[in-house]
């Protein structure tokens, strides 16, 4: 398998990127450690896979510019590893919140992007979407799912992680929470996570930004086809259905529900997931 990796300076910022793969560029967006383990091998058949750290996964500055949070700044990295690359026309990839990067990067530099893949996410994470998704969880989930998720909280509760670093903090709590994150719910995620680190970037990024984003600003200027990948057993973002009231602001939207996935389709259903993707592709040349 061809293979890659290497740096790139970024405000101070070292990010990392590993590329892997033949076929058309797709620069996945997230941790570069933690994104080339949930895509399967055989998608690496078809696609050169660009996994690319955003600032919050990256090595920062001691002094960190207040231009760092910003989205913006985050997309203009993107672009910068692109043309640092030589990649030429990209599709762009983001998982969970990182869709919501991919989606501006493509607004932003339009003609760099030929298609736009966003995975596991609401159209927003407003207090609407996140009593959405109390209410999905309440009504949609079995007892014994949330027997499990109970047992896990009472075993590592907020306040007993409350003290720790960003990254143990974070990942810990991922790893706990996996009964609304994957379709097995007793599924351990812990190999995934090993060496990943977080920032400050990250929890701005997560905390501040993304629950301020508004998808459909300049959406109706965007005529790159985007395919839209989602979990029925996802119960960290809102359902489906919360998706039904943006649809007619994308020209052109695919929506694709896995039945056997959570947050992470492109795992938990990995031959599905590229088939749907690939067969997409080849459908909007």
């Amino acid at each position: 398998m061809n293979s890659e990796s290497g740096t790139i300076d970024a405000g101070g910022f070292t990010l990392q990127y590993l590329i892997e793969g033949s076929g058309p560029p797709t620069i996945v967006i997230g941790s570069a450690l933690y994104y080339p383990r949930v895509f399967s091998n055989q998608l690496r058949e078809h696609l050169r896979l660009v996994f690319l750290d955003h600032r919050g996964f990256a090595r920062a500055p001691a002094t960190i510019d207040p231009a760092s949070f910003k989205l913006e700044t985050v997309v203009d990295d993107v672009e910068r590893a692109r043309q640092a690359l030589g990649l030429g026309r990209v599709m762009v990839m983001g998982h969970s919140g990182h869709s919501y990067m991919a989606l501006e990067y493509a607004k932003r530099y339009p003609d760099s992007v030929s298609h736009v893949v966003m995975i596991g996410i609401a159209p927003d994470l407003s207090a609407d979407s996140v009593e959405a998704v109390a209410r999905y969880w309440r009504e949609s989930v079995s007892p014994e799912r949330k027997a499990l998720f109970e047992a896990n909280l009472q075993r590592l509760p907020d306040e007993e992680l409350a003290h720790l670093p960003l990254s143990e903090r974070f990942i810990t709590a991922y790893i706990r929470n996996g009964a609304k994150i994957w379709f097995d719910p007793k599924f351990d995620s812990t190999p995934l996570w090993e060496g990943v680190e977080l920032n400050e970037v990250f929890e701005h990024i997560w905390g501040e930004v993304f629950p301020a984003i508004d998808i459909t600003q300049s959406l109706d200027a965007l005529d790159r086809p985007v395919f839209l990948a989602l979990g029925r057993y996802d119960f960290l973002v809102a359902p489906p259905s919360s998706w039904d009231r943006v649809r007619p602001a994308f020209k052109d939207l695919t929506v694709r529900v896995f039945e056997r996935s959570g947050h992470t389709p492109q795992f938990e259903e990995a031959g599905l997931f590229d088939a749907e993707l690939l067969g997409w592709l080849k459908s909007k040349p």
